[in-house]
C-alpha cells in the first residue's frame, strides 16, 4: 500500500494573535495543499490544526507518515500523550492546554497509522517550506 505523505505548520504572529495553518498531502504523484486561518490564536493551536486538517481530510483510513517542524506537535503526541491519558488530561502544571484539539486529533488518527517525524523548520526541506509558506498566505490574505 502506498503511504500518504503529509507535511504540515502553523503559525501566528504575534503570538497570540492572528494565525495560519496549512498541510500539504501527497500520495504517489497527487499532492493537496489546504490552508486557514484563525484571528486570535496561538502558534500552537495553528500546528495541532493543521494535522487534524489533513488527516481528516483524507478519505478513507491510510498509512500516513506526517512531517511537522512542531516539536510541541510531536513530543505531544508521541511522549506526553499516554501521561496525559492515564491522568485524566491532567499534565506536572495542570490541565493540559489545548485538550479539545488534541482530543479532536487523537479522533482524526484513529482510522490511519500514523507515523511522525520531526523536520528541522526553514532548513531547506523543500515540502517544509511550501507548508510554511502556505501559513504566511492564509495569514497575509485574511
Amino acid at each position: 500500500m502506498t503511504e500518504t505523505i503529509i507535511y504540515t505548520d502553523g503559525g501566528c504572529d504575534p503570538n497570540p494573535g492572528p494565525g495560519g495553518w496549512a498541510a500539504l498531502l501527497i500520495y504517489g504523484e497527487a499532492r493537496k495543499e489546504l490552508s486557514g486561518f484563525d484571528p486570535q490564536t496561538t502558534n500552537n493551536r495553528m500546528e495541532l490544526t493543521a494535522a487534524i486538517q489533513a488527516l481528516q481530510a483524507l478519505k478513507k483510513p491510510a498509512n500516513v507518515r506526517l512531517y511537522t517542524d512542531s516539536q510541541y506537535l510531536q513530543r505531544g503526541i508521541e511522549e506526553w500523550m499516554p501521561g496525559w491519558l492515564r491522568k485524566n488530561w491532567r499534565g506536572s502544571s495542570g490541565p493540559v492546554a489545548n485538550q479539545d484539539l488534541w482530543k479532536e486529533l487523537l479522533a482524526a488518527m484513529a482510522p490511519h497509522q500514523v507515523k511522525w517525524e520531526w523536520v528541522r523548520g526553514h532548513a531547506g526541506n523543500p515540502n517544509n517550506e511550501r507548508v510554511d509558506w502556505l501559513v504566511h498566505q492564509a495569514r497575509k490574505n485574511h
